[in-house]
């Protein structure tokens, strides 16, 4: 790289608190490129959040963006001058994601919006009654949908403090200095966008999950009445897009993703697909399968991971293959606890505890493909899974669920199904432990499929390429955005019934 540039590093809830996945994919950027100086930026939930990796001495730096610590900045709202501004901006912002027809422009109003969250003002701002009667006011026009669902004030208090919360990191300052990174889209991006429209700061968006899919999902099952759901939709939805068209470079992990981006929004000339790599010689092959036919699922225990789906395919094949096994490999992460509590009780339901297993974290990962006959992945949403070449890499076959670049990962070398059938994951699994001679040759071309195409130095060396790349980038730069009503027309309907027809399950 350049001299003087280094690389800012944005996550949001995973590297270096979280292990696996994401995180799993940080950890080998930056310890597989000891020559460039990496500043962390992470964003969490309290900022008591433990470090949970061992960060190497080219980490220079770790910072922590707590979004649900104590507020930051000045206790004081801005007056005058100062305070007619920022109610002008929010405004903008708003009428940018409720009323498309406005043609108020979200990036130029979220820019204006973080000066003041630079200077410390954002959070107090926001939490003013003016900034209550400004989202009241919006709310309530005759001509859109959320005036017939009647917000309240309670409505309209909850919405704007979880903007107040979202909007946290964009006050966060990074080196003019740095190539920022964001590996995720969504909060993540905000310091970057930030950095991006007021310094000329180059911006990398890397996105392993689809950010705004994954808020669709959330959001299915939450408490809060429509008009808050809708709200923060919409934020997302917006911010998503301007993340897409403000990237200088996106690098998808898979196909799948990139899709997506372009439908966002992106530039497809602005998009670069850089697949995940594992190192085959910490994943060699796993040797002879266990006596017993065991299924066996590594990850953390999380909604996002469906295993329910997958206790009771299980017990489908418990019931054609009574000694079979499931062993489930991996952590319980802070919060989940009530998640596990109710796998426990599904599997006590279906009769089948005596034959799965919880087994918590495991510190050599290949062992947990090592103790199957099958590899299991149930999920609702991935990007490009490291379990699955993992598995792949320790020559075992997979069964996994049609997300994200599942498919693209395995290619012929296992079988795929749809998500949330538990059924088709059941005899997906019953075709393979029956047949031993088509698991083991699916096994064998697993790992012969992670030597020629994932392996984690040429993950590294096209990051290292595109870090180069992006550092020679001029220091100024005028963003050109396009105005709501151009993408809103676009966005509006794709994404909902992209939802709705890409195994998201509503």
């Amino acid at each position: 790289m350049r001299s003087g540039r280094h690389v800012t590093m944005l996550t949001e809830g995973t590297y270096p608190h979280v292990h696996g996945g994401v995180s799993t994919w940080c950890d080998q950027l930056v310890k597989g490129m000891p020559e460039v100086d990496f500043h962390i930026v992470s964003l969490t939930g309290t900022g008591r959040e433990p470090v949970t990796w061992d960060l190497p001495p080219n980490v220079r730096r770790h910072t922590t963006v707590p979004t649900w610590g104590p507020r930051p900045g000045r206790a004081r709202a801005p007056h005058g001058k100062a305070r007619r501004r920022f109610t002008d901006a929010y405004e903008r912002l708003l009428l940018s994601f409720l009323d498309p027809d406005s043609r108020c422009d979200f990036g130029e109003a979220l820019t204006e919006l973080a000066r003041f969250a630079r200077d410390g003002r954002l959070s107090a701002a926001l939490r003013t009654e003016s900034a209550l009667r400004s989202l009241m006011w919006i709310w309530n026009m005759p001509h859109l949908p959320t005036a017939a669902a009647r917000p309240t004030v309670h409505d309209a208090l909850t919405a704007t403090d979880l903007l107040e919360h979202a909007l946290r990191p964009l006050g966060v300052r990074v080196p003019r200095d740095s190539v920022n990174h964001a590996v995720s889209s969504g909060l993540a991006t905000l310091p970057a966008l930030a950095a991006r429209a007021l310094d000329g700061v180059p911006f990398l968006l890397t996105e392993h999950g689809i950010y705004l899919r994954e808020r669709y999902l959330g959001y299915r099952k939450d408490a809060q009445r429509w008009p808050v759901k809708a709200f923060m939709l919409g934020f997302y939805r917006a911010l998503n897009s301007y993340g897409y068209r403000s990237a200088d470079l996106i690098t998808p992990c898979n196909q799948y993703n990139r899709r997506w981006e372009e439908r966002g929004g992106a530039d497809p000339d602005r998009i670069r697909t850089v697949y995940n790599g594992v190192d085959p010689t910490a994943f060699p092959h796993a040797g002879p399968e266990p006596e017993v036919p065991t299924l066996t699922w590594c990850g953390r225990v999380d909604p996002i991971k469906d295993l329910e789906t997958l206790v009771r395919a299980y017990a489908m094949v418990r019931a054609e293959l009574p000694a079979t096994r499931l062993r489930l490999f991996g952590p319980v992460p802070p919060g989940g606890e009530a998640y596990a509590t109710r796998l426990e009780k599904l599997a006590a339901e279906l009769g089948v505890t005596d034959g799965l297993t919880f087994e918590g974290r495991i510190t050599e990962v290949r062992r947990a493909y090592a103790a199957g006959h099958v590899v299991m992945l149930s999920s609702i949403s991935e990007g490009f899974p490291f379990s699955i070449i993992e598995a792949m890499s320790c020559g075992r076959t997979t069964v996994s669920t049609d997300v994200g670049g599942v498919r693209e990962a395995v290619g012929d070398t296992g079988l795929v199904v749809p998500p949330r059938e538990p059924e088709k994951m059941a005899a997906a699994a019953l075709t393979l432990l029956k047949d031993d001679e088509r698991r083991l040759r699916l096994a064998e071309l697993s790992r012969q499929r992670v030597i020629d195409r994932f392996t984690l130095r040429r993950c590294v060396e096209n990051f290292r390429t595109i870090y180069q790349e992006l550092a020679g980038l001029p220091e100024t730069y005028e963003p050109t955005v396009e105005t709501v009503a151009d993408w809103a027309l676009e966005l509006r309907d794709p994404w909902y019934a992209a939802v709705a027809t890409e195994g998201a399950g509503w």
